[in-house]
């Protein structure tokens, strides 16, 4: 294999749970190379950098400052992703956030036009989208196998326990967590649901928070409708136990497929099967085992999409190009977790875009 031309130092700021999936992706890649990671912990950055070998800093700035540094991946409590992605972006780093792009549109279109303005590549991680199912799915909708678009849901049944929220203070806050299982959890699958199906028109929706002692949801549940006529459903929930596998449900007039944790459960076209009788045809999923899913161990997922995604961000680097998911990509379900939100907190069906 062949030496690239360049090797692309990494920082990574924050050194929770979700850090060891950027490091690991960039130890996996010939032209990356983590070089240091930041945390105000000091405990937590030393045991990062111990574990990943880079060098540990608690000073964001003086992480910054190094010339060797050329991409930062944010890692931090989602309502300070914004704030750290502009500082990486006013140091002349490029910036690789984790979900969601922020909790407000105001932080994320700030961020968006940090970048623009010092010339930085955004790419914002949804590796979800770069699973074989859903690049299957992805492929048969760009395809028209479909035909039209008339239903779609997304399902996150997930668990956590009152200990996973108690043991950082910012989990279950509105001030940095932005919301409960639809932001912190749910956004994935909501991502995908708005990438299979196009823009969301309205939305009507309820939330509860039932099983934990939190300020935001732990149940969610939303009706929508879509601007090419199409409506769906979201449900998302961090209180059922011990924790389903998510579901992102496709239909067309010509056609359904389901995945499951990641992997195709249904596939069902009439260019394959032809029309069914008059009563329909039950199908039987396939009894394929499960992916990793993060439905009752965050830490459960696989690295291979983060490594994905990197892995663009450093290509679109090169080649000055937008990488696969830009800012302006991530801000489309956040805006519609947080139309979610203020149907839920008003009774009342709320209209996209939010003004």
């Amino acid at each position: 294999m062949s030496t690239p031309s360049r090797i692309y130092g990494v920082g990574i700021v924050g050194c929770g749970v979700i850090a060891p999936f950027h490091a690991r992706s960039a130890a996996a890649l010939p032209n990356a190379e983590l070089r240091a990671v930041m945390d105000v912990v000091p405990e937590a950055a030393q045991k990062r950098a111990e574990e990943f070998g880079a060098e540990a800093y608690t000073d964001l700035d003086a992480m910054l400052a190094r010339p060797d540094i050329d991409v930062v991946c944010v890692c931090v409590p989602s309502g300070l992703h914004a704030e750290i992605g502009m500082r990486a972006a006013r140091a002349g780093k490029h910036v690789l956030v984790e979900k969601p792009i922020d909790i407000s549109l105001e932080a994320a279109d700030r961020l968006i036009e940090a970048c623009h303005e010092f010339n930085v590549k955004l790419g914002v991680i949804s590796q979800h989208r770069f699973g074989s199912g859903m690049v299957q799915v992805r492929e048969a909708l760009t395809a028209g196998r479909f035909g039209k678009l008339i239903l779609g849901d997304a399902i996150i049944k997930w668990y956590r326990s009152q200990g996973y929220y108690d043991s950082g203070d910012w989990r279950g806050t509105w001030a940095l967590d932005g919301g409960g299982a639809l932001m912190n959890q749910g956004v994935h699958y909501i991502d995908q649901l708005q990438w299979m199906m196009g823009p969301v028109k309205s939305i009507y929706a309820r939330a509860a928070t039932s099983a934990h002692t939190i300020e935001v949801e732990d149940i969610a549940i939303a009706i929508l409708n879509f601007e090419n006529g199409a409506i769906g459903t979201i449900e998302g929930s961090t209180a059922v136990y011990p924790g389903l596998p998510e579901r992102l449900e496709i239909t067309g007039t010509e056609g359904t497929a389901v995945i499951e944790a990641g992997k195709v459960k249904v596939w069902e076209f009439k260019d394959e099967k032809g029309e069914a009788g008059a009563y329909g045809t039950k199908v039987k999923a396939d009894a394929e085992g499960p992916a990793a899913t993060g439905s009752a161990d965050p830490a459960a997922i696989p690295s291979a999409g983060h490594q994905t995604q990197l892995a663009d961000l450093l290509d679109s680097i090169a080649g000055d190009r937008p990488p696969a998911i830009t800012g302006e990509d991530a801000r489309r379900p956040l805006e519609i977790i947080l139309a979610i939100y203020e149907s839920a907190r008003t009774g009342r069906e709320v209209t996209l875009p939010l003004r």
